[in-house]
């Protein structure tokens, strides 16, 4: 795609709704896609940058984002004219529109003895009790078997397009056409115990959870680094607790025990640092050649 080339985002008008006097939650399609996401990203980012007097918190999401405003500096009213404006030139993204965004290699064990005895012991609240998750999401996928499941899992990166359930959880979509998107239902009923650090699937979006507890997301296996430090003793966690941002592109890479235990020995005695690289995100080149951008990044990432 040249430089001059636009990519529109097809998506219905976004819908305004006011939270009391102090929030502005804008939906931009009831379906969660890159596109919406993409388009959420736009304006927020773009909001950031006109630093307007009276804007205290910009919360993208999903499909959607929520801004709080103080209302006797800025009226939501007002706002919602300057977040109009935003989405009707968001609509057409040329390719020098950019996101400045980081590259991240995120190591994961896949298929781990951790995830598979906690999975294991929720047998009876899962769609396939005769399967472990990887196996059951191998099948419904399409995949002949966990390897070729595993390999697309981990062949191409995967955008965060928001933080939450619990602090420093992130949801990330992964950056390949809608056909080949990888889903899977959550839990028929939730889990009471999932390990720290796992990684999960639930509907075409994965996580990896910052600590121990409930869950209800396909297990298919664990992280060795954490995404959650409240001691703030890694270096990378020195600015904040949580290391995920919105708009961060992860590699989720397929380890092997050996390379696992290493970074958690690192992780224990204080050294462990990410590969992070520095990446001039152009939307409207992803969503014209989704492959070639991927593999850019992946280039960037390791080359």
């Amino acid at each position: 795609m040249s430089r001059t080339d636009t990519a529109e985002l097809a998506l219905p008008p976004a819908r305004y709704e006011y939270g009391g006097d102090e929030f502005v939650f804008v939906e931009m399609d009831q379906a969660m896609s890159l596109e919406a996401n993409i388009k959420a990203m736009t304006i927020t980012a773009a909001l950031r940058e006109r630093g307007l007097d009276g804007v205290i918190d910009i919360c993208p999401s999903n499909a959607s984002y929520m801004i709080r405003v103080d209302p006797d500096v800025l009226h939501p009213a007002e706002l919602v004219k300057e977040l109009r404006a935003l989405e009707r030139s968001a609509t057409a993204l040329t390719s020098d529109r950019v996101l400045p965004t980081r590259v991240v290699d995120v190591p994961v064990l896949y298929d781990d003895p951790w995830t598979r005895e906690t999975l294991m012991r929720f047998r009876d609240r899962h769609q396939d009790p005769g399967a472990t998750d990887l196996e059951y999401a191998a099948r419904i996928n399409g995949y002949a078997g966990v390897p070729q499941l595993i390999d697309a899992l981990s062949g191409a990166p995967y955008f965060v397009t928001m933080l939450g359930f619990v602090p420093g959880l992130p949801f990330c979509y992964q950056m390949v056409p809608r056909e080949r998107q990888i889903e899977v239902p959550k839990y028929v009923r939730p889990r009471t115990d999932t390990p720290e650090r796992a990684f999960g699937f639930g509907g075409a979006f994965s996580v990896v959870y910052p600590v121990r507890g409930a869950g209800g997301y396909q297990l298919f296996g664990i992280a060795p680094a954490p995404v959650l430090d409240v001691a703030q003793r890694l270096p990378d966690f020195q600015d904040g607790i949580v290391f995920p941002r919105a708009g961060d592109i992860f590699r989720y890479r397929s380890i092997d025990r050996n390379e696992f235990d290493r970074i958690r020995s690192e992780v224990e005695d204080g050294t462990f640092r990410y590969r992070i690289r520095e990446y001039e995100f152009r939307p409207a080149e992803f969503l014209g050649d989704p492959d070639a951008v991927t593999s850019d990044l992946l280039e960037v990432l390791y080359g």
